[in-house]
C-alpha cells in the first residue's frame, strides 16, 4: 500500500518537474528569437538620435558617410541564459548588435555596438573582439551604393570598349536594351592587407548569366572614398593582359593582338535554363507522390520554439550567417545548448584572373540574408509550416522574407528499424518495424550564384543530422586550353571550374551537464592463444580509447588519420549500465584542406584547418569567423587558431565542438544548367551512445507488430489509427508474413 503511494507520489513529482521543465524551455525560448521588425525600428531611430554618431541614410550615395550598415540579435551570454532555461528566472534584456560604417571621418572604421535595452533601447556601448582587434575600413562588405558606382565605372569601361565587345561578343555593356552584359565581382578584393582591388568578369545578360563568360575581365582599384578616383589598374581579353583600358584598344585597333570572336548568340540555345528538353517516359499529366498529413500536423510551433516527438528547441536565423538551434533538448534534458552554422567557403582554381582570385567566404556576403522565398511542392512540401523572417541589412528599414524558413514533418520511407523473424518452415514468429518519420527546419542560401539548402533534421530515436545540400550555378569563366588543368568545358567558351566547398559549424555540447569531456575510439588487432585450441591464435578488433585532455590534442588535421568514433560525455553521470552518458558525432564528408597552412588568405580561415576541434567555451569565442574576413582574409579580425593556442585543459568542462564538412566538386557537363543535390549533400549526425538505457524511439506509437495467431492467421497489433486515410489509402494495414515455393 504504502510503496503504491511512493510510486504515485514520485510519479507525480516527475510529471511536475517535467512541465516545468518544458515551460522554462517555451519561456528562455524568446532570448534567442531574431530582432522584430519593430526592434530593428526602434534601435535605428535612437541610434540616428545619438548625434554624436552623425548617422546618414545607407542609401546615401556619397561613400564618405556614418551609416548602420547591420543590425541582429546579440545572443546573451550562456550562463545568462542558463540562469533562464534552467531555473525559470527572469531573460536577461534584449539587445541588438549593429554595424556602423564610419566613412566620413580623417581615419574611416567600422565599429559595432550593443544596443540596448529593447524594445526602447536608450544605451549604446562598443562591442569588440578577442585581442581588441580594429577593423579596418577596407575589410567591410560592399554595399548596394559601392555596387552602383562599381558600375559606373564599368560604364565608362565601355564607352572604351564596346566596339571591341560588340565585335567579340555580340553584346555591349551600358545603353543597351538588347544583347546587353553584367557582370559577376570576385573577392577577396586584392592581395593583401588595406586593398580593395576587384576582378570583375563580364558576361551575358542571359538567363543563368553565371554560365555565359565572355572572355573580358578587368580589375577596378576602389580603394578611395570618392568614387572619382577609382581607376582600372588590369584588363584581360581573350587570354592576354593590359595595364589599362586604352592600351587593349590601340592594340586591338592596329591587330597587334589575338582577337576573339564568339559563335553567333542564339536565342533558341537552351543551355543555361529551366526549360525542360530531352526525353523522359515518366507520365506528365499527373503529380508525382506528395506528403500528407492524414491526421493533421504532430508537431508545435510557438513563434521560435518548437516541439517534437520528444525535441524541443529554439531557432534563429542570423542574417550574417544563418540558421542556427538553441537549448536542443530531448525528453526535456538538454543534449546540446548551441547549434549554428558559422560560415561557408569555396576556393576556386582556373587560368584567367578572375579564376584564380576567387575565394568565396560567404559570411562576408551576409549569406543569412540570403533566404529567399521557399517554393511549396519543390523547396518544401506543401504541409509545411512556413515562417516569413526580417532582416536589417545595408538598408534603412526593416526588409521582409517572405516564406524563408519552413519546418515540416516527412517520412524517409524507409523504416526507422525492423525485423522480420522467420520460422524457417515458410511461416514466421513475428514481424515488427516502425516508421520512420523526422522533423525537419530548413532555410536556404543563395548566395549569388549558388544555392545551399541548410537543414536540421530531427530523429525520433534521438538522433539529430545537420546537413547542407548545395545546388544553383557553378562558378564558370572563359575557356581556355590551359584550363583543363581546372576544370571542365561544358560550353563552347565556358569552363566549369574546379572547387572545394568547406562548411563550419559550431555545436556547444552539454550532455547531461555542461561538464564534458572528449574520447576518440578506435580500432586495435590483437592476438592472443585460442583459450579453446592452445595451438591456434585469434586475431580480432579491439577498442582504443584516447582520452583528449587539451585542446590542440582534440584539434585533428584534414589529412591526418581521423578517429572512427568522436565521443562526447558526462563523466559524471552514467546509464543504466554503468556507462558514461554520450553523444558521438558521425561525420557525412569528404572535405579537405583548401590552402597549405599559413598561406595568405588561409591564416582567415583557420577552422578550415581541422574536420574536428575542440575547445572549452567561451563568450568570447562566440564565432569562427566574421563578416569581415571576406576581404581582409590576410589579416582577420576573428583567428580561430587562437581559440585553441592557449591549449587548455578540456577534461570535465564545458565543449565546444567546430564542426567542418565539405567536398570537392568538379564541374561536369551534367552540371548544366544547375548542379544537382543527389552527391552534393553533407553534414554530420548526432547519435546517443549510452545516453539512454533503450532506444528512446520506443516510446513511439507507430510500431506495428504482427504475429500470427493460434490459427496461424496475421494478428496485427498497432497504437495508431487502423485506416490512414483516404488522400493515403482507405485499406487498412495487412501483413501475410508466409513464404512458399510455387
Amino acid at each position: 500500500m504504502w510503496f503504491s503511494w511512493i510510486l504515485l507520489l514520485a510519479s507525480l513529482a516527475a510529471s511536475s518537474t517535467s512541465s516545468r521543465t518544458r515551460e522554462w524551455a517555451q519561456h528562455g525560448a524568446l532570448m534567442f528569437a531574431d530582432l522584430t521588425p519593430r526592434e530593428m525600428n526602434a534601435v535605428r531611430d535612437y541610434l540616428y538620435s545619438c548625434s554624436e554618431l552623425g548617422l546618414t541614410s545607407a542609401r546615401d550615395k556619397s561613400l564618405k558617410k556614418n551609416s548602420i550598415f547591420l543590425m541582429e540579435l546579440h545572443v546573451p551570454r550562456k550562463h545568462e541564459a542558463l540562469r533562464a532555461l534552467d531555473r525559470g528566472q527572469a531573460k536577461p534584456s534584449r539587445q541588438a548588435r549593429v554595424v556602423v560604417q564610419f566613412g566620413n571621418q580623417m581615419e574611416p572604421n567600422v565599429t559595432e555596438f550593443i544596443v540596448g535595452p529593447l524594445p526602447f533601447p536608450k544605451s549604446y556601448h562598443l562591442k569588440t573582439f578577442k585581442g581588441e582587434r580594429l577593423i579596418r575600413f577596407e575589410s567591410r562588405p560592399i554595399s548596394a551604393v559601392e555596387y552602383e558606382h562599381l558600375n559606373g565605372v564599368l560604364e565608362k569601361v565601355a564607352a572604351k570598349a564596346n566596339t571591341i565587345l560588340q565585335e567579340s561578343t555580340g553584346f555591349t555593356f551600358g545603353n543597351c536594351t538588347d544583347r546587353c552584359l553584367t557582370f559577376s565581382d570576385i573577392a577577396p578584393r586584392g592581395l593583401g592587407p588595406g586593398e580593395r582591388r576587384t576582378w570583375i568578369m563580364l558576361q551575358k545578360f542571359v538567363e543563368g548569366y553565371f554560365i555565359h563568360p565572355v572572355g573580358f575581365e578587368v580589375l577596378v582599384n576602389h580603394k578611395d572614398l570618392d568614387h572619382n578616383k577609382w581607376t582600372v589598374d588590369k584588363v584581360w581579353y581573350n587570354g592576354q593582359y593590359f595595364d589599362s583600358v586604352e592600351e587593349l584598344v590601340e592594340k586591338y585597333e592596329k591587330g597587334t593582338i589575338s582577337k576573339l570572336k564568339l559563335p553567333e548568340h542564339d536565342e533558341e540555345d537552351l543551355f543555361s535554363t529551366y526549360i525542360p528538353r530531352g526525353h523522359m517516359n515518366t507520365r506528365t499529366n499527373i503529380h508525382g507522390a506528395k506528403l500528407v498529413e492524414p491526421q493533421g500536423r504532430r508537431f508545435q510551433v510557438d513563434q521560435n520554439f518548437v516541439e517534437y516527438a520528444g525535441w524541443s528547441f529554439a531557432y534563429r536565423v542570423r542574417s550574417s550567417a544563418g540558421l542556427q538551434i538553441f537549448d536542443l533538448r530531448f525528453n526535456g534534458e538538454r543534449i546540446a545548448y548551441e547549434i549554428s552554422l558559422q560560415e561557408a567557403i569555396a576556393f576556386y582554381s582556373g587560368d584567367t584572373p578572375a579564376a584564380m582570385q576567387t575565394k568565396y567566404i560567404d559570411a562576408g556576403w551576409a549569406m543569412g540574408t540570403s533566404d529567399y522565398e521557399l517554393a511549396p511542392g519543390i523547396d518544401c512540401p506543401e504541409i509545411a509550416h512556413f515562417v516569413d523572417l526580417y532582416h536589417y541589412y545595408d538598408t534603412d528599414k526593416p526588409v521582409r522574407y517572405r516564406n524563408a524558413l519552413c519546418i515540416f514533418e516527412m517520412t524517409t520511407a524507409i523504416p526507422l528499424r525492423r525485423h522480420y523473424n522467420s520460422n524457417f518452415k515458410g511461416g514466421f514468429n513475428f514481424y515488427g518495424g516502425l516508421e520512420n518519420h523526422v522533423l525537419v527546419i530548413r532555410t536556404t542560401s543563395t548566395v549569388y550564384n549558388y544555392d545551399y539548402i541548410w537543414d536540421f533534421v530531427f530523429y525520433q530515436n534521438g538522433v539529430m543530422e545537420s546537413r547542407v545540400s548545395a545546388t544553383g550555378y557553378i562558378h564558370a569563366t572563359f575557356f581556355t586550353e590551359n584550363g583543363l588543368n581546372y576544370g571542365t568545358r561544358v560550353y563552347n567558351y565556358v569552363l566549369g571550374n574546379l572547387h572545394t566547398h568547406l562548411i563550419n559549424y559550431k555545436v556547444d555540447l552539454d550532455i547531461a551537464g555542461r561538464d564534458n569531456s572528449f574520447e576518440s575510439i578506435d580500432l586495435k588487432y590483437v592476438n592472443f592463444t585460442n583459450p579453446w585450441s592452445p595451438e591456434h591464435t585469434v586475431v580480432q578488433s579491439k577498442l582504443h580509447r584516447t582520452q583528449h585532455e587539451t585542446e590542440r590534442s582534440a584539434a585533428f588535421r584534414f589529412g591526418k588519420k581521423f578517429p572512427k568514433y568522436l565521443h562526447f560525455y558526462n563523466p559524471n553521470q552514467n546509464n543504466k549500465w554503468g556507462h558514461k552518458k554520450g553523444y558521438r558525432i558521425q561525420y557525412n564528408s569528404h572535405g579537405n584542406s583548401v590552402l597549405p597552412r599559413g598561406w595568405r588568405e588561409e591564416n582567415g580561415i583557420t577552422w578550415a584547418r581541422y574536420p574536428l576541434a575542440v575547445t572549452r567555451h567561451k563568450d568570447s569565442e562566440v564565432t569562427s569567423t566574421s563578416i569581415y574576413t571576406q576581404n581582409e582574409p590576410w589579416e582577420p579580425v576573428v583567428s580561430f587558431e587562437e581559440y585553441i593556442r592557449n591549449n587548455e585543459n578540456i577534461v570535465n568542462q564545458d565543449l565546444v565542438a567546430w564542426v567542418t564538412v565539405g567536398f570537392l566538386h568538379i564541374p561536369h557537363s551534367e552540371d548544366i544548367p544547375n548542379t544537382a543535390t543527389p552527391g552534393n549533400s553533407v553534414g554530420f549526425f548526432l547519435r546517443p551512445f549510452n545516453f539512454f538505457d533503450e532506444d528512446p524511439s520506443l516510446a513511439s506509437r507507430s510500431t506495428v507488430i504482427v504475429r500470427p495467431d493460434e490459427k496461424g492467421q496475421p494478428k496485427v497489433q498497432r497504437w495508431t489509427p487502423e485506416v490512414v486515410g483516404h488522400c493515403v489509402s482507405d485499406k487498412p494495414f495487412f501483413y501475410n508474413g508466409t513464404y512458399a515455393g510455387v
